[in-house]
């Protein structure tokens, strides 16, 4: 495996989790802010670094420069690779945008050093392919909102459960995958136990109530740091793809699609802002699921590109909200609040990340909405219909929203409610993301091509490794074939009609 020129991935992971103890020992809430954003700057520009540095190897994965897990464990547990390379500066650049964007009015209420000791761990888990290394930081990323939830004297039980039941079936899957090589019996088990355990945790219906528990009582940048990064799809890829048969993924795929309709649904229907938010990022995270459980070439790119876009949008769209709370406090859907006259480039703001979540053209999700739409309907055509018709009722949910919010009403307020310096850099920061990625797509699309191919690859190794049929599907089959796929006729014949796409 090659390496890397510098040693930034674990400068980004060292970073915030030294941040956290300098903070926590600091008693005046506004030095915390200003000492956990310039961390979060810095651990922004390691992970940047990482990635650009990962990029001139021309390598499918990486390890760093100082190479200290290998010295100690003996093999490399922190290591970058193609699914990776974008997923580690877009969590180190929302931990960055939220602590940049918490007003003064919600300073003394949020937990800077839960902010910076998270980031540290989701950067790990990012970083990390081992089975086992992923299962730890998964659980121990989960005591963090609890913490939040039992100094606010909030209840817990709903979120004690779903993630208790979350870790143990993580646990228990993995040591019967880890026993299947001697009792073959256990593998289909172990594939049961840990896809009902990501479904879980990536809030798939009917075992979602912990995720509208969260945003009801911990803080809304905490909710937002635990579930936007979606989490639950890397654990997907790296526990559940490798080894899962195609009915596993059949299962997974309706599962998923299932719970994007029912939640872009419950999106219209919601009398409070969070809650809308809530279920809009339940729709959006389970599209995602769909493609990766296809497991074809165009629609695993076209999930690979959803899951970054949805997570730069919804990330930004989120921070709205929570910006839009800090001023006038909980938001509810069921009246005009008039707010665009205060904060127009808020309201801007809220519009463009709203409609590049459904891949509105010349936003970043577009190509990657499309691929995803086309690989559906190649492998299942009615499941394909139910992806459009949840892309459409989250699009008319994000407008009802903003019209609600920001038009039909003047709002009368005794203080400036105008956007701040830092609300705006976050702002103008993201929504350069967001629109450049729209204008010249084709990088990151043969970057997530990139990965996909060598997704399946594994994936086809592991299934041979184990003498089971593979359950990838050849690029001309409407249905799975299990028959395995050719690297090569890939490579030849998906990629020119997938950067097709992307010039579009």
């Amino acid at each position: 495996m090659n390496s890397l020129h510098f040693p930034g991935l674990e400068i980004s992971i060292a970073l915030p989790l030294v941040g956290a103890i300098l903070v926590r020992f600091m008693r005046v809430p506004e030095r915390a802010q200003w000492v956990t954003v310039w961390i979060s700057a810095l651990t922004l520009c390691a992970a940047v670094g990482a990635s650009i540095d990962f990029g001139t190897l021309g390598s499918h994965a990486a390890h760093d420069r100082w190479d200290l897990s290998s010295a100690l464990l003996g093999h490399d547990l922190f290591v970058i690779d193609e699914l990776s390379s974008p997923l580690i500066p877009l969590a180190a650049l929302l931990y960055l945008a939220t602590a940049v964007s918490t007003l003064g009015s919600k300073v003394r209420r949020y937990s800077f050093a839960g902010n910076l000791a998270s980031e540290g761990v989701l950067l790990a888990t990012l970083s990390c392919r081992d089975p086992w290394s992923i299962i730890a930081l998964l659980l121990v990323a989960t005591v963090f909102p609890y913490m939040e939830l039992r100094a606010r004297n909030k209840p817990t039980r709903v979120y004690v459960l779903h993630m208790g039941l979350f870790g143990g079936l993580l646990l228990g899957g993995q040591l019967a995958a880890e026993l299947s090589s001697q009792i073959p019996q256990l593998s289909m088990v172990a594939t049961a136990l840990l896809t009902v355990a990501v479904l879980i945790r990536s809030g798939v219906c009917p075992v979602h109530c912990w995720m509208t528990d969260l945003f009801e009582h911990a803080t809304f940048g905490t909710a937002l740091l635990f579930v936007t990064p979606m989490v639950g799809a890397y654990a997907t890829v790296h526990l559940v793809l490798p080894i899962a048969s195609d009915w596993v993924l059949r299962t997974i795929a309706i599962a998923s699609v299932c719970t994007a309709v029912y939640s872009a649904g419950m999106a219209l229907v919601q009398r409070e802002a969070r809650r809308f938010f809530c279920y809009l990022l339940l729709s959006h995270s389970s599209l995602v699921l769909v493609g990766l459980e296809i497991a074809t070439p165009i629609g695993l790119t076209g999930a690979l590109s959803v899951w970054v876009s949805v997570g730069l949008a919804l990330s930004g769209f989120g921070l709205t909200l929570r910006s839009m709370e800090a001023r006038v406090g909980r938001i509810s859907l069921t009246k005009f609040h008039g707010l665009y006259e205060h904060t127009p480039m808020l309201a801007a703001f809220f519009l463009l990340t709203g409609l590049a979540s459904v891949g509105f053209p010349g936003t970043f999700g577009f190509v990657g909405t499309e691929l995803l739409i086309d690989g559906v309907v190649e492998a299942y055509p009615m499941v394909g219909f139910a992806v459009v018709l949840a892309a459409a009722l989250n699009g008319i949910a994000v407008m009802q929203a903003y019209f609600r919010v920001f038009t039909g009403a003047k709002h009368f307020a005794t203080i400036s409610l105008g956007c701040r310096l830092p609300e705006r850099l976050a702002v103008l920061t993201l929504a350069a993301l967001i629109i450049g990625g729209g204008l010249l797509p084709q990088p990151g699309i043969t970057s997530r091509y990139h990965a996909a191919v060598e997704l399946l690859r594994s994936r086809g190794h592991s299934l041979n490794g184990q003498h089971q049929h593979s359950a990838t599907r050849q690029p001309s089959s409407a249905h799975p074939s299990g028959t395995g796929i050719d690297l090569g006729i890939v490579r030849t014949q998906e990629l020119p009609a997938i950067l097709h796409h992307a010039r579009k």
